[in-house]
C-alpha cells in the first residue's frame, strides 16, 4: 500500500457487490483464458469477451451482495467449469456485478511485466507483485525491488 485508501469510501458503486481494476488488455485477457467455454453452463452463462478483474485491492457493497445472492453460483461443485488458478471462482461470483475501478488504484504485474513504467506504479495506492519474478525472490525484477524494501 502506498496511499491512503480513505477516497475508496466515496466510490459510488451504482448497485454493483464487487468494485476491482479490470486487468483485460485489448483482446488480450479476456474470461476465455480462465473459463472453460466448452461447459454448457459456462457457455450460456458468460460472455468469452468479458473482461476479468484483478484480485488484490477489492471494495464490497455487503448490502449489494446480500440482495443480489451472487453466491449461490455453484463454484464449488464442479471444478471442470474453470481452468487452473484462483480468479476464476471469483470471477464466476462477481460476474456482471463488478464494478470497474480506476487503475490508479491497483497496479500488477510486478511480478512478471518488466516494462510497467516508474509514473504508473508510484501513482497507484497498490502495487501487486504477481508473476514468478516477485521482487524478493533471487529471479525477481531488479527494478522493482525498491518498492518491496519499502
Amino acid at each position: 500500500m502506498q496511499k491512503d485508501l480513505t477516497e475508496l469510501w466515496k466510490i459510488d458503486m451504482d448497485g454493483q457487490v464487487n468494485g476491482a481494476v479490470e486487468i483485460c488488455c485489448g483482446s488480450f485477457n479476456r474470461y476465455d483464458k480462465y473459463m472453460n467455454f466448452s461447459h454448457p453452463l459456462i457457455k450460456q452463462s458468460f460472455d468469452p469477451k468479458a473482461c476479468p478483474w484483478a484480485y488484490g485491492m477489492n471494495i464490497f457493497d455487503l448490502d449489494a451482495w446480500s440482495k443480489q445472492n451472487c453466491t449461490e453460483y455453484p463454484t464449488g461443485r464442479d471444478r471442470t467449469l474453470w481452468k487452473l488458478g484462483t480468479l476464476p471462482p471469483g470471477l464466476i461470483t462477481f460476474y456482471s456485478t463488478t464494478k470497474p475501478l480506476n487503475k490508479s488504484w491497483h497496479v500488477l504485474r510486478l511480478g512478471y511485466n518488466p516494462s510497467i513504467s516508474q509514473d504508473h506504479i508510484m501513482n497507484a495506492a497498490i502495487v501487486h507483485f504477481n508473476g514468478n519474478m516477485k521482487s524478493w525472490l533471487n529471479i525477481g525484477l531488479n527494478q522493482f525491488r525498491q518498492l518491496w524494501t519499502k
